[in-house]
């Protein structure tokens, strides 16, 4: 075979055998939702194993793929957790590296709530409020105007006269979509903007989501790049604040944090199991294939991870907040037969 045939993968691989020895450890990165579940595990893994802890940090989902994706050998990351399924553009650019078998492992469900100072006003939102309160241009009067309220009370009559003051996810936090397919854009609909939006733009559908989804810049809705402790230092310091946080965060602090309730229904793992709460989201890791058997214990860790024992519910991943997959037995058997998506 002549060096011109050789693909991308396959000099990486190879360039991967011949250095497996520079590193021992199952190297992670990834979302910040998901960091407390991978450390857990990471923690049990290395005290069970004849492996070393596996290496875990955090960054955000993007971010996170985005390492992942930069090629295969043992300077890049074997293992990206993510609070999104992957992108089409992500897996493109994974390919163009030579990242070619991705194995996707779900490792359960989560819900995104709306918090605030433990001993600040009770809030019943619904997307609709949110959308009012954060978009950047909001429907008057048939008319899409720069967004004019400055108080949950202007928002929603049945609120406190309390300034509006949100910390939500940065834009590379898995997050932050979901927050805005499943909170912003539903309000942008259920509003009537979305259809004023599209028909001032000659029906184009991607541009109208792109409208609704545009937070505000004025200083009342602020990006938190970092993870859920510096939404909840935000908090501490602002009284009058309200933050988006993964549940098993929330229900980890319940001492310094009040939860909303979304469409009156109140969030908790049994409300995420069953469908009812309707701001969830299932969780993820996503594995480098042609780096099982060449970094020692990454599949070995992935088994671990989606184990009845951890991933199940009576596991602690379920003790810490995570909901359980019903599907587990079948995430078990994708990881076991290393089948890539």
């Amino acid at each position: 075979m002549s060096m011109s045939k050789l693909t991308v993968s396959t000099l990486a691989i190879c360039a991967l055998a011949g250095a497996a020895s520079a590193r021992d450890n199952v190297q992670i990165a990834g979302s910040s939702t998901v960091l407390p579940y991978a450390a857990i595990v990471a923690e049990a893994f290395g005290e069970n194993f004849d492996f070393p802890t596996p290496v875990v940090e955090s960054g955000g989902s993007s971010s996170g793929l985005k390492r992942f994706c930069e090629g295969v050998g043992d300077t890049t990351i074997d293992i990206a957790n993510a609070s999104r399924a992957i992108k089409s553009s992500e897996i493109e650019a994974c390919a163009a590296n030579g990242v070619t078998d991705i194995i996707e492992v779900r490792i359960g469900y989560d819900g995104i709530v709306f918090a605030s100072d433990v001993n600040s006003n009770d809030f019943a939102f619904s997307p609709t409020d949110w959308f009012l309160a954060l978009s950047n241009t909001i429907l008057v009067d048939g008319a899409m105007v720069e967004n004019p309220n400055t108080t949950w009370e202007k928002v929603n009559a049945s609120f406190p006269d309390q300034p509006i003051q949100a910390f939500v996810p940065g834009t590379k936090h898995g997050t932050r979509e979901v927050f805005e397919d499943k909170v912003i854009l539903e309000g942008c609909e259920a509003t009537g903007a979305f259809e004023a939006i599209m028909a001032a733009n000659g029906g184009d559908k991607k541009a109208a989501e792109g409208a609704c989804i545009e937070l505000r810049t004025d200083g009342r809705s602020v990006d938190i790049d970092g993870d859920y402790t510096e939404t909840l230092a935000r908090i501490e310091s602002d009284a009058n604040s309200i933050g988006v946080f993964g549940l098993s965060f929330y229900e980890n602090n319940t001492d310094k944090l009040r939860v909303a309730t979304m469409n009156d229904v109140v969030p908790s793992t049994e409300s995420i199991a069953t469908g009812e709460y309707p701001v969830s989201r299932p969780l993820y890791f996503y594995i480098k294939a042609a780096h099982i058997g060449v970094i020692p214990g990454v599949k070995e860790y992935a088994e671990f991870f989606v184990a009845d024992e951890i991933a199940g519910p009576d596991g602690p991943l379920a003790e810490y907040g995570l909901v359980s997959d019903p599907e587990l037995a079948e995430t078990q058997g994708i990881v076991s037969d290393e089948a890539p998506m």
